[in-house]
């Protein structure tokens, strides 16, 4: 599939109804986070479907989709490279490019979705058994999503078991005034109590004073009610 096929096939798929819906859902009016963005209106499932068949496809294409005024490009595009990413495995230099072409294009990584959807599948496989000090860098950019690719970086790590990149992350940012980086840390707060609750709960009991509520909330979400009920008494 060349780039205008594929700029049609998506198109063709496109709802104006999904769009308008997807507009309101991400937040997209004067002074919210996706200020601006724009939504051709389709699903992730059918963005996703499209998605084998763009091995054809140069690096500049992908860097044009990357690049585009709509959510839906820049989406497929970013699963482009977690199939390329993965494709790759034998490759330490090829994987490193393709690393090296995601941090250096993480302006038009501009919404949760697109944060959460690409940042532990590449950064974060490529990370595993690497130094991590890049997530120092992006935790102390002034562009929220950097600082989510951050903490969503470490899902990676806490699948595996490893949960210090997480824990430090999240301790971080405890005072952070969004309510994404919120959502995000304690997410992957219940993340790591799924995998080891005692961890959590070190966790806990040492900032829940000075957590925000929804992180919070969000982390405590799997434990048992008494627990969520002292817990948010604190």
């Amino acid at each position: 599939m060349t780039l205008a096929a594929l700029r049609k096939e998506l198109r063709h798929q496109a709802s104006a109804e999904r769009a308008a819906g997807s507009q309101r859902f991400f937040k997209t009016g004067p002074g919210e986070y996706g200020e601006g963005d724009q939504f051709l209106g389709l699903s992730v499932p059918q963005t996703r479907a499209l998605v084998p068949q763009t091995d054809d496809l140069s690096q500049d294409d992908v860097l044009s989709l990357l690049h585009s005024e709509w959510h839906e490009e820049r989406l497929i595009a970013l699963f482009i490279l977690i199939r390329r990413f993965g494709k790759a495995r034998k490759s330490d230099a090829a994987q490193k490019h393709l690393i090296d072409l995601y941090l250096a294009n993480t302006r038009w990584i501009n919404n949760w979705d697109l944060v959460d959807t690409s940042a532990p599948h590449l950064l974060g496989a490529w990370l595993l058994k690497r130094d991590r000090s890049v997530l120092d860098r992006l935790a102390a950019s002034t562009s929220l999503w950097e600082q989510r690719i951050a903490v969503l970086t470490t899902q990676a790590f806490i699948r595996a078991g490893d949960f210090a990149d997480t824990l430090r992350l999240c301790q971080r940012f405890l005072t952070h005034k969004h309510d994404l980086m919120h959502k995000a840390c304690g997410w992957m707060l219940r993340e790591v109590g799924n995998r080891d609750e005692h961890a959590l709960r070190s966790f806990l009991d040492e900032h829940t004073p000075q957590m925000p509520r929804t992180m919070l909330r969000y982390a405590i979400e799997k434990l048992a009610e008494q627990d969520r009920k002292g817990y948010l008494s604190r």
